[in-house]
This record gives structure tokens, sequence and C-alpha cells, in this order.
């Protein structure tokens, strides 16, 4: 199953320290807007996202359609699809994505240990 493109998403209590942080170890503001919270950071082989007060717990976060510079790719499993995959494979969902659409959409699970899992569709 290819979820997509993979990143880290950050809670961070102050994003002007957390931005700093990572700047010294080479990654380099690729999207979002600090004054809104969020910032999304590329070194030349890993993604991160900072954000701040937008949720409790470090995220692992999948993103389909999109490569590893955000651009949309020709081909991908739509959300949906990986979705119902899951669901067929008896995983819960803490939320999930609206079936009867098409587009962008996301889904959350947790991991056994409590960690949640974003698959998060932009196209």
């Amino acid at each position: 199953m290819d979820l997509g493109t993979f990143s880290v998403s950050l809670a961070v209590k102050d994003i002007a320290v957390s931005q700093a942080f990572y700047e010294k170890l080479g990654f380099e503001v690729f999207g979002g807007d600090a004054s809104q919270g969020w910032l999304i950071m590329k070194s030349p082989s890993c993604v991160i996202g900072l954000f701040q007060g937008m949720f409790e717990k470090n995220i692992l976060t999948f993103n389909p359609g999109w490569d590893e510079s955000a651009q949309p790719l020709d081909s991908f499993t739509d959300v949906r699809e990986i979705q119902g995959k899951l669901r067929a494979e008896g995983v819960e969902f803490a939320s999930e994505a609206d079936e009867t659409t098409s587009g962008p959409a996301s889904f959350v699970i947790m991991d056994p240990d409590g960690n949640p899992i974003l698959v998060d569709q932009h196209v």
C-alpha cells in the first residue's frame, strides 16, 4: 500500500525557536505561515511540519498524491481507497474521510502505542 510522501508533524511550543533550531540542522522553510502557527520545513531528504497550538502530540503524516516537494503526482492511491483497505483489515479510525467525496480529504488512525497517524491528501 502506498501511503504517499512521509513527514513528521511536530507539536511545538514556540514556532520561532523551533524554526531556528531546525534551520541549524539544515532545514529550510518550504511552506506555511509562522504567524498562523505552522511551517513546513525541508532538508534534502526530509520534510517536517512545525505546528504551534494545533495539536497535542507529534503526528506521523502521509500525503497521498504529492511527491517530496509537495508537487502533485500523475498517479496515486486515493485516501478513500487507502481508508477502505485499512477498514477491511480491521483498523479503527479516530477520524475518517468522507467516502462520497473526491479530492482533498484525510483520516487519522492510532498505532498500538497511541501515536497518531494522519493520512492527508491535498489534491
